[in-house]
């Protein structure tokens, strides 16, 4: 009896009390001193001597896409994985433009994308509160097949001669002049450089970050379920509530090969008052039958999941040591906006191949040299200024609930107005010079006392810095455009490592990676 069944009963995700104990950890140290991490990685003056491996790389699951490319190279390739190299069973919503790069590298063939591409859906739907909805496509429409797409990866990498260590947890490095030895749970391997893949909680960037807390989260919370409404198509970014008394709720819902994929998300800063994966589990089941038209008793629990998801400011990390280099979710490379590592990693997977690709033959594997590869970019700093805007002001007397949905409905609708070429690369977290200022103009002619709130709410400090990020957008738009200009004139690219960074950097710091 569909009555009897109340959100209490329903069991959370097994991960959700590991995750909760770590957020809450997160909160403990709002406004504390950073607590020094454990030191994983040590340097010596002595050289290592000879090295069995070109690249080490710690962290299998996003980190086998760059060792497979690498190895396809002719490098000598070592990826370490704390378990068996497995993908996880629920999918990856992408764009399928966004897969082509794997075309591209030839590291898939068209047959083996084909197979790893399990699901598809038509549209996706946008909208806030009362207000508008819209319809995009091509855009987190694809849902890709983890255990598939690392299958045909791994297979290939040890094809092209790639070396692979499972259960070897990663222990620490020492850095030497001329190489790096890492060492893991049952093994110490040599390497001209080390690739860090191994995420968010990654002990590196622990030390890197100096024990820094994440300057903000994205708590996520879903499942992957049978009973619900099979609808072609999804939801990638809707809102039907007003804002709770601490976060405000975010919604997103894929088609999946085995069931309807729905998503409960919000952002929050490390402030205690914020709310436990525990409570946002309970407010998902609350709300999931009004979301989907079902009763919990209909439903039928394939997968539950959750996730905190850190963010950082100093973003893209550059890690303090020679021949190391973070990549994927221990970079930081993604917007704030986005939890998808997936995504950014094969936005940045051939420019990430290629830089590593020639430091490692011209021998530029210092601090300095491998810093080009996780420049700063402004079109992810930009991104800031949203993500503040919607997370709700604490023990703010007067404040509207509708406020952000409302904030919500005249951004978009801007976006919208402006034309695909504005709301789709912003939906890919790519941020364009171009299609943010007509964004923002849009808004300030819709709803100039909107914005004039939105920016009471965030204060001069944190204007001063999105306005000096807006300017390093336009004026990295412009470099970009000269640097192409003076490279079509030279006929051909330049072989020299530092300036092929710094133009990479302009490129996609300013979102001109992204083609239509």
């Amino acid at each position: 009896m569909a009555e009897l069944l109340t959100p209490e009963l329903v069991t959370p995700p097994e991960a959700l009390p590991d995750w909760d104990r770590w957020w809450g950890s997160l909160r403990q140290q709002q406004g504390g001193s950073p607590k020094p991490p454990q030191p994983v990685v040590q340097t010596r003056s002595e050289k290592l001597g000879a090295v069995k491996a070109d690249v080490v790389i710690a962290g299998g699951t996003l980190g086998i896409l760059l060792g497979a490319a690498l190895a396809k190279r002719g490098w000598r390739v070592i990826l370490i994985e704390r378990g068996i190299l497995r993908g996880r069973e629920q999918e990856w919503n992408i764009s399928g433009q966004e897969l082509q790069v794997l075309l591209e590298l030839e590291l898939l063939t068209p047959a083996e994308l084909e197979q790893v591409k399990v699901t598809h859906y038509s549209a996706g739907r946008i909208g806030f509160g009362d207000g508008p909805q819209w319809w995009v496509e091509e855009v987190l429409n694809v849902g890709v097949d983890p255990v598939g797409l690392l299958e045909c990866l791994k297979n290939h990498f040890l094809e092209w001669g790639g070396q692979l260590l499972e259960q070897q947890a990663f222990v620490g490095a020492t850095v030497h002049p001329d190489g790096i030895q890492v060492q893991t749970t049952a093994a110490t391997v040599g390497a001209q450089l080390l690739l860090d893949a191994m995420g968010h909680r990654s002990p590196v960037v622990a030390q890197a970050r100096g024990g820094q807390p994440p300057d903000s989260v994205c708590l996520v919370v879903g499942s992957c379920a049978q009973g619900l409404p099979h609808l072609d198509y999804g939801d990638v970014f809707y809102s039907f509530s007003p804002t709770q008394p601490s976060y405000h709720p975010f919604w997103e819902a894929f088609p999946a090969r085995d069931g309807r994929t729905t998503y409960l998300f919000t952002y929050c800063d490390l402030d205690p008052g914020r709310p436990s994966l525990a409570t946002l589990w309970q407010d998902y089941l609350h709300h999931l039958p009004t979301y989907q038209g079902v009763d919990l008793a209909e439903i039928t629990w394939v997968r539950k999941l959750c996730g905190v998801f850190p963010a950082y400011r100093r973003s893209p990390l550059q890690m303090p040591w020679d021949r190391l280099l973070a990549v994927g979710d221990s970079s930081g490379s993604q917007s704030p906006l986005s939890f998808g590592g997936f995504g950014a990693m094969l936005r940045h997977l051939h420019r990430l191949q290629q830089g590593i690709h020639e430091a490692l033959s011209q021998q530029e594997l210092d601090q300095t040299a491998l810093a080009l590869l996780q420049p700063y970019q402004p079109n992810l700093a930009v991104t800031w200024l949203f993500q503040k805007a919607m997370i709700p002001p604490l023990k703010v007397k007067h404040w509207d609930p509708n406020s952000i949905n409302r904030l919500l409905s005249t951004v978009f609708g801007a976006m919208f107005a402006a034309g695909p070429q504005v709301i789709k690369p912003f939906l890919q977290d790519v941020v364009q010079f171009g299609g943010l200022a007509q964004a923002l103009w849009g808004v300030m002619s819709r709803d100039p006392w909107l914005v004039a709130q939105l920016l009471g709410q965030i204060g001069p400090l944190e204007l001063t810095q999105w306005v000096g990020h807006f300017s390093a957008l336009g004026l990295y738009s412009l470099l970009d455009r000269l640097a192409s200009v003076q490279s079509q004139e030279e006929g051909e690219k330049s072989a020299d490592y530092f300036r092929q960074r710094r133009h990479q950097a302009w490129q996609y710091g300013a979102g001109r990676d992204r083609h239509p």
